[in-house]
């Protein structure tokens, strides 16, 4: 047996593993080194991910003869226990303008829609557009809002007291930088479709989608649903990755052929889920990722080739009573060198 074909992939695995930590991508593992090389098809994630996950709140539309202040206050007070980045942008926000919000008891996250708690004897709901439909609070003057929230690229937060709406919060997102750049590289690699998902609504998804040149989005998503659509993607292409960085993504991270999370900004879950890590949160580490892989597996099947190619031409030299002992002793040595 060659010891080169005994080295090849290992040294070719170690020494890639080792150039991908140097740059700041952490890989578990070869053969999710090789699956980033073999990828077919990227889902993303938005918020986090595709954004800077920082968003702030851009505009207030009370309701129901409410003020702005008093919406804010509001909202604050239920999100004030809440970990999602909306709730943090509600709270930042609040602070700039100094309004203090009162302390809420019986909160309780609703997973993918918003949250709600009890405050000064009522309870109120904070979340999206199908939280409120399925609290039944949507009317002409609500939708007519969100609408136009929507249109602009806004995420609109509903502040509700469960039998009406009480005021429409319209929250931005920053594009991370990058993110089109890295989404045009991966695509010249090959990688395609490149998927958004999204729990947010399809108006705003479709906006921020067509800013960073995604293929497809798919909006108004649960992490259960998140999960469908990665494994419908695995079906199709095969070797799928999936990318986020959230409590949220780590079921979808699970599913996907490898699971990339960000480094620095990502939760612990959505690390310890994860089978790759961009520790510098770039998305421009992603192709550099996938070219990594893709040109350690063409290394690996060279190594094969030359190692097994060099054995059988001096089996075929000894058979022919050509080949020294030091002849084929001097191409063992020589091929193990060549390989690494």
């Amino acid at each position: 047996c060659p010891c080169a074909l005994v080295i090849s992939t290992p040294v070719a695995v170690v020494c890639a593993l080792a150039r991908a930590t140097r740059t700041g991508i952490l890989i578990k593992g070869g053969r999710f080194l090789e699956a980033l090389g073999a990828l077919r098809a990227l889902a993303l994630d938005k918020t986090g991910t595709l954004t800077r996950g920082r968003p702030t709140v851009a505009e207030i539309r009370p309701l129901a003869g409410l003020d702005a202040r008093e919406v804010l206050r509001l909202a604050s007070a239920v999100e004030a226990r809440s970990e999602h980045p909306v709730a943090a942008a509600i709270l930042q926000s609040a602070r700039e303008q100094g309004i203090a919000w009162p302390r809420a008891t019986d909160f309780r996250a609703v997973t993918g829609r918003g949250a709600l708690a009890r405050l000064e004897g009522f309870a109120y709901h904070v979340g999206s557009h199908r939280y409120m439909e399925e609290l039944g609070v949507c009317d002409g003057a609500l939708e007519a809002a969100l609408g136009e929230l929507e249109s602009r690229g806004q995420t609109p937060v509903v502040l509700s007291d469960g039998s009406r709406a009480l005021g429409v919060l319209g929250v931005a997102d920053q594009i991370r930088e990058g993110a089109d750049e890295s989404l045009r590289a991966l695509r010249r690699l090959g990688v395609r479709p490149l998927v958004m998902l999204t729990g947010d609504v399809p108006k705003t998804a479709k906006a921020i989608g067509r800013q960073v040149g995604a293929d497809q989005v798919c909006a108004q998503l649960l992490p259960d649903e998140k999960v469908k659509a990665i494994q419908d993607l695995v079906r199709r292409h095969g070797i799928v990755g999936m990318v986020g960085d959230g409590i949220n993504d780590a079921p979808a991270l699970a599913a996907a052929t490898v699971g990339i999370a960000m480094g620095s900004e990502g939760t612990d879950v959505a690390i310890e889920t994860a089978d790759v890590a961009l520790m510098r949160d770039d998305l421009r580490q992603l192709p550099v990722a996938v070219s990594l892989g893709r040109r350690a597996v063409r290394i690996i099947r060279t190594n094969i080739v030359l190692s097994l190619a060099t054995k059988a031409t001096f089996v075929l030299l000894a058979m022919l009573g050509r080949a020294t002992l030091w002849m084929a002793v001097a191409a063992d040595m020589g091929t193990s060198l060549l390989v690494i």
